[in-house]
């Protein structure tokens, strides 16, 4: 496995972008200051996406090269952060392959036949550039108007891309996923496996277009136990790190709920472990152990109260964060949806300005 610390430039990536700020904390380099991007920095809280979404269905709008670049870089140009994170949803390989699924308004993604039989595993196909050329396309567009900004890549998990699949659409409880992962563990290790494939081949498209690092979103296993995720749910996390390793761009790993799980997350492989809110950061290196940026973990709902509150808040991040090897300011969660932009433009120069060496 490549080291990202390694004094080496990855490939596919463009060379810009290797000298900053953002790649350097993941790389546990010292850094000019805390590099700063939010989950869903890209999306409902800003009234230009609002206004260049309008009409358009969500998944039509993530396989558009020129809306998908537009809403990628608005962020970058309002809020000054350190990355760009690729617009689009974890559903968008699904779709690729063929599978019904829609991402109904209010709702979320919504799959027509969910997958519970071990016929059902025909539907998922592998996934070629060939089906996801749009992105290659936005890319190679986006890191053209970028720059020195790098921008990141990301995937859904294999577990959550499974969740979906097989409750049909968002669970609060997941009874239907762990009725299989109990039930057919056989069925449901091939799943997995057949997911971390099609995660990792949408992965290398990003990379070899252009991303600069990687993200692997696992919003739902938080609803796992350790010796569940260990047993079930690590070995297919791990295929898909393992799978691009060898493109040394980082690859940072983020869950919701996984304070109990933060050490077998960075375990899978990850270079970077997002942390939600709910564990401080220094408790949080203390789980996942040396040799592993973090990456968090302001509560999003601080955004909402005064400025002076969220910049103490803020400090407090930044204090608990102070003895790390690497680390990415972020929220512990996606940026909500009434947020106000101006909140989080203030954010990142207030983090930028209190952590400027």
């Amino acid at each position: 496995m490549r080291d990202v610390s390694a004094n080496t430039r990855p490939s596919g990536s463009p060379t810009q972008t290797y000298d900053s700020a953002f790649l350097k904390a993941c790389r546990r380099e010292p850094v000019p200051h805390t590099p700063v991007w939010f989950m869903r920095q890209a999306g409902r809280s800003l009234p230009e996406y609002l206004k260049v979404r309008e009409g358009v269905p969500m998944l039509e709008s993530c396989m558009r090269p020129d809306l998908v670049t537009e809403i990628t870089l608005q962020p970058v140009r309002r809020h000054k952060v350190d990355a760009a994170i690729y617009f689009s949803d974890i559903v968008v390989p699904l779709k690729a392959i063929g599978v019904d699924l829609d991402i109904k308004p209010g709702v979320g993604p919504v799959v027509a036949e969910p997958i519970r039989r071990r016929e059902d595993l025909a539907r998922l196909r592998d996934l070629t550039p060939d089906d996801v050329a749009y992105v290659t396309e936005a890319i190679g567009m986006l890191t053209g108007e970028l720059g020195a900004t790098p921008l990141i890549g990301f995937a859904g998990a294999p577990f959550t891309l499974a969740s979906y699949l097989v409750e049909g659409g968002p669970s609060r409880n997941h009874e239907n996923t762990k009725a299989l992962m109990y039930g057919d563990p056989e069925l449901w290790a091939d799943l997995l496996d057949r997911l971390a494939d099609i995660t990792a081949a949408f992965l290398k498209v990003q990379i070899e277009a252009g991303a600069s690092a990687v993200q692997l979103f696992d919003s739902w296993v938080g609803a796992l136990s350790p010796a569940d995720y260990r047993r079930s749910v690590m070995p297919a996390s791990t295929k898909v790190f393992d799978a691009v390793a060898g493109y040394g761009v980082p690859r940072i790993h983020f869950g919701v709920g996984t304070g109990e799980l933060l050490g077998l997350m960075g375990e899978a492989g990850a270079d970077v472990v997002g942390v939600d809110w709910r564990v401080p950061l220094d408790e949080a290196a203390r789980r996942v152990g040396p040799g592993k940026a973090l990456q968090g973990n302001l509560d999003p709902a601080v955004l909402f109260a005064p400025r002076e509150a969220v910049e103490e808040q803020t400090r407090r991040v930044l204090d608990a964060a102070s003895g790390l090897e690497g680390h990415v300011f972020n929220l512990g969660h996606g940026v909500l949806p009434t947020t106000d932009p101006d909140a989080l433009t203030r954010l990142v120069e207030h983090v930028h300005t209190r952590t400027a060496r």
